[in-house]
């Protein structure tokens, strides 16, 4: 069972950084041109390109409901990561992983949006991560939920939806127990040494909308979670304030 040892040997961190502090992040709105919304996070080394694409249609179970819905893929460019690996369009498919993380992004967007009010029509984000360095589903939650405020406010200039349909913000970090420390924002040589890796996924109310967490080498106490979740909260604080500044010029915010 892993547990929390009283380690007075502190962890040296990339950046010097604190056991709780946040990589240096910086949103860039209106990355591109052509796109509803499209954002670049960086977050460290890790780099992702969120855009959002208004389609004026529903999947088929929401067809004559008059809500609407957002959802997501992701994908990794082929050198993102320090070995090439092939395109998901060669592949036939995107990856099991690929998979998990476009739905995770999807409902923790989804949890923050009115889809009554977005009326029948379909939010795609599409989230690239052109540089990998741990933490990239955390960053393309965080990223996208700018990319969406932005293609949601244009619906409102254009007069296609009477209100902005965002409920709340939503940012998510990574936590992990590595050399018996509680480390917040986990770069990858932090994240490939974690006894336990955690997702945090938190409404700007505090308010929890999913949790990942895996004891990578047995298991551990559930009072660890809490923990956790209480040590990213400065982390998270800091990433809705990078949100709020990348949008402030360009819409109110309603949350």
């Amino acid at each position: 069972m892993v547990e929390r040892c009283r380690n007075t040997h502190p962890m040296i961190r990339s950046e010097g950084r604190r056991l709780d502090e946040l990589r240096q992040v910086k949103i860039t709105p209106r990355y591109l041109s052509q796109a509803e919304g499209a954002v670049l996070i960086s977050l460290g080394r890790t780099w992702v390109i969120c855009t959002a694409t208004v389609e004026e249609r529903v999947p088929a179970f929401l067809q004559d409901s008059g809500q609407g819905w957002v959802t997501a893929e992701y994908d990794m460019l082929p050198r993102a990561t320090h070995s090439r690996h092939p395109r998901s369009a060669n592949l036939g498919k995107p990856s099991s992983r690929s998979q998990e993380i476009q739905r995770l992004i999807g409902r923790s967007l989804r949890a923050v949006v009115d889809l009554d009010a977005l009326g029948e029509r379909t939010i795609v984000l599409d989230c690239d991560v052109i540089q990998a360095d741990g933490g990239t589903r955390t960053a393309a939650i965080t990223g996208a939920f700018v990319a969406l405020c932005e293609a949601l406010a244009g619906l409102q200039r254009q007069e296609i939806i009477a209100t902005l349909p965002v409920l709340d913000q939503v940012a998510a970090v990574s936590v992990g127990l590595a050399n018996d420390q509680i480390l917040v924002d986990l770069d990858y040589q932090e994240d490939s040494r974690a006894e336990v890796d955690a997702n945090f996924v938190v409404t700007g109310r505090g308010q929890l909308v999913e949790v990942q967490a895996t004891g990578e080498r047995g298991p551990f106490r559930p009072a660890l979670l809490l923990e956790m979740l209480e040590r990213a909260q400065p982390a998270l604080q800091r990433l809705r304030q990078a949100q709020e500044k990348a949008l402030r010029p360009w819409m109110s915010l309603p949350w």
